[in-house]
């Protein structure tokens, strides 16, 4: 009987630590996003140009229970704050979680997006939760057309000093990386942006870039102490897990994200956003 209450006890102890650890996890993923800040010495800098600040914002991932639209609009407020001069969105707007309580639609999950605020304007790319079909990849560009996102499809602008190139998703997108070059290229000079949703894409780019911009990884999501991420969803393994990376020579910034994928839970990952500052060297 002893071995029985014993047991018993040790399985309640247990179970009750699991469920706290549990209870962490989604608390951290109900956090506002970190802001990470870097600067970015563009040598030829167009001249009499002030210093621009680009935000970074990536996988929103709107569904229940942790990322409904109301929560993704309280944090869109809060990035208006920090008055940046350009703002990119590199994909995954919903979310599939295994244990998502609500499903929204692409157009509900991006209406909040159309408060964002900058001098500049808001530039974006499709991730591959928005490919799962074409059905759904045509919805996503519906929606962006409704409000003021440019929603690049391989395809390249000019906004201010920067020229800007936008991929489809290197997963389950349609990408054409020639011609999103050539169209930069045609653009003339200028600091050059490369917007992905997967960071994969650092390596296969044949043009010179002052910054690749992505997200998809979620730095892991769950970073275990000592083993790291339980995974970041891309083939070169930690290479472009997360943060500012200097890669041949090629500046990558990775995006923790807002949302969640899978499991609306994180662990040693925080939400975060990059805010980073192009210009002369100072």
């Amino acid at each position: 009987m002893r071995r029985v209450r014993r047991l018993t006890l040790i399985l309640a102890i247990v179970a009750a630590a699991g469920l706290a650890l549990i209870g962490y996890m989604y608390s951290v993923a109900l956090r506002d996003p970190v802001v990470r800040r870097a600067d970015v010495v563009v040598g030829d800098w167009p001249a009499g140009e002030p210093p621009r600040t680009v935000l970074l914002v990536s996988d929103t991932h709107v569904a229940g229970p942790d990322m409904p639209p109301e929560r993704l609009a309280r944090i869109v407020a809060r990035l208006n704050l920090l008055h940046p001069d350009l703002i990119v969105l590199t994909g995954d707007y919903v979310s599939e979680k295994s244990l998502a309580t609500r499903q929204y639609s692409p157009r509900a999950a991006v209406a909040p997006l159309a408060g964002l605020r900058a001098r500049l304007g808001v530039v974006a790319v499709l991730g591959n939760h928005d490919h799962y079909t074409e059905v759904l990849a045509a919805e996503f560009r519906r929606a962006f057309a409704a409000t003021p996102i440019t929603l690049l499809y391989n395809e390249a602008v000019r906004r201010g000093p920067f020229v800007i190139g936008g991929v489809d998703d290197w997963g389950n997108g349609r990408p054409d990386l020639g011609g999103v070059e050539k169209a930069m290229t045609a653009l003339g000079r200028g600091p050059r942006l490369f917007l992905s949703h997967n960071p994969d894409v650092a390596p296969a780019l044949r043009i010179p870039t002052d910054a690749v911009m992505a997200g998809h990884t979620h730095c892991g999501q769950i970073d275990l102490p000592i083993f790291g991420p339980v995974a970041t969803m891309s083939r070169f393994g930690n290479r472009f897990a997360c943060g500012n990376i200097i890669d041949h020579n090629r500046q990558v910034f990775v995006a923790a994200g807002l949302g969640t994928s899978l499991l609306p839970l994180r662990l040693g990952a925080v939400p975060d956003v990059w805010l980073v500052r192009f210009g002369p060297q100072r």
